[in-house]
């Protein structure tokens, strides 16, 4: 089983998406090397197709609870000591879907059928804490509340003394969610907020300064010939109580004024601290990173690659891309640091390194690997491998 999930996921790090790229690759040097085996020695060879197959549709909703709680734990063992605040940014993103696969609805925000798996990373970090997948329709309050009760909990008895920040987009600011978070001690949100009449009307009186303010800005460019500014933005803040809260909450407005129209915008947290400006432009708004991880193990990884017919094959295969994510992040922080590949893409590291011919040669003693004489990469590899020597033994926190 070991051996199943290293070739698997190591493959899916190395931009091989599908289970049947292994039956080519099951005689691939690099890879056996990946798994302990010996690269020429025809005996050795690694899982071919069908074994991934039976795997992902033998796979039960205890497995996948146990992986996903292993992908929490990782999280958690990346941290030698345990943080002073973290930032634990929420995001579903669609996945869609195109045959008859099982729990895959029609969703009317994204005009198709898909799945619509939730992804939780660490905002500061963009480290994946944990995800799973789910049908295509809208989450309820109470599933994503079930969700952070888990979790929470969860990181507390690890973490009892760290600032737990929770940041989202609107459909998390439920009265459930918010219940949820604020039962905790030292824990915090920052939810988007959709508009209403009511917030509306509280904005009104921002929302008419900042189109004084543009206009001004307009006619001053203008006399000056220069180029008018697109927008002018104005920030304020008042107390809101939706009819579902239990208690009124601090709501920070973004007053901004276009060409176009109006485009105000809401946010509801629990932080006091912050001026407006800053609790939306620095902290709201840096949850764009946790998209951009999104991305990478959509796009990079390939976690769309949702065609099984069973729901929990599926889910099975979001976690292989998940757990090739966590090796992409674990190298980039610590072993592509002060490199050409500090801030890459996963698939700018697979082409870059992951596409290269190499010459295995083995020894009683060692293993060598000749690289073309005109590698371009040569020296970056020569410093990969020797920041990978110096890398040490991860160290799980018990605390």
């Amino acid at each position: 089983m070991r051996d199943l999930l290293a070739q698997r996921i190591d493959q899916l790090a190395s931009g091989y998406a599908d289970a049947n790229d292994a039956n080519h690759l099951r005689h691939d040097p690099v890879f056996k090397l990946g798994v302990e085996r010996s690269p020429l020695d025809p005996a050795h060879a690694l899982a071919s197709a069908p074994p991934f197959s039976r795997l992902e549709h033998h796979i039960d909703r205890k497995d996948l609870y146990r992986l996903t709680h292993a992908l929490v734990d990782h999280f958690i063992a990346s941290y030698a000591e345990p943080p002073a605040a973290i930032v634990l940014d929420l995001d579903h993103s669609d996945d869609p879907t195109y045959g008859q696969q099982e729990f895959a609805f029609y969703n009317h925000h994204y005009q198709n059928h898909c799945y619509l798996p939730l992804f939780i990373f660490e905002g500061t970090s963009q480290a994946l804490v944990m995800a799973f997948l789910r049908p295509g329709t809208r989450p309820p309050g109470a599933e994503n509340a079930m969700i952070l009760v888990r979790l929470l909990s969860y990181l507390r008895r690890h973490w009892p003394y760290t600032h737990i920040l929770v940041r989202g987009d609107s459909h998390f600011a439920t009265p459930e969610v918010i219940d949820v978070i604020t039962s905790y001690r030292w824990t915090d949100f920052v939810f988007g907020l959709a508009g209403n009449a009511v917030l509306l009307r509280q904005a009104a009186a921002t929302l008419q300064a900042a189109r004084c303010l543009h206009h001004h800005r307009v006619a001053l460019a203008q006399a000056h010939g220069q180029t008018p500014p697109t927008s002018s933005r104005l920030y304020d803040e008042f107390v809101y109580a939706a009819g579902s809260w239990a208690q009124p909450w601090r709501v920070v407005l973004k007053a901004e004024v276009m060409q176009a129209d109006d485009n105000p915008r809401f946010v509801v947290t629990s932080l006091e601290a912050p001026t407006p400006q800053m609790l939306y432009e620095d902290l709201y708004c840096a949850r764009d990173n946790c998209e951009n991880a999104i991305k990478a193990v959509k796009n990079d990884l390939h976690s769309d690659r949702t065609s099984a017919t069973s729901f929990l094959a599926n889910a099975m295969r979001l976690l292989w891309a998940c757990a090739a994510y966590v090796l992409h992040h674990a190298l980039r922080t610590h072993t592509w640091q002060h490199t050409a590949l500090a801030q890459a893409q996963p698939s700018t590291v697979i082409v870059t390194l992951c596409t290269i011919a190499a010459q295995i040669k083995q020894y009683k003693d060692r293993m060598l690997l000749h690289l073309p004489t005109s590698c371009p990469v040569k020296a970056l590899l020569q410093r990969v491998t020797t920041l990978l020597c110096a890398v040490p033994e991860p160290v799980c926190n018990t605390s």
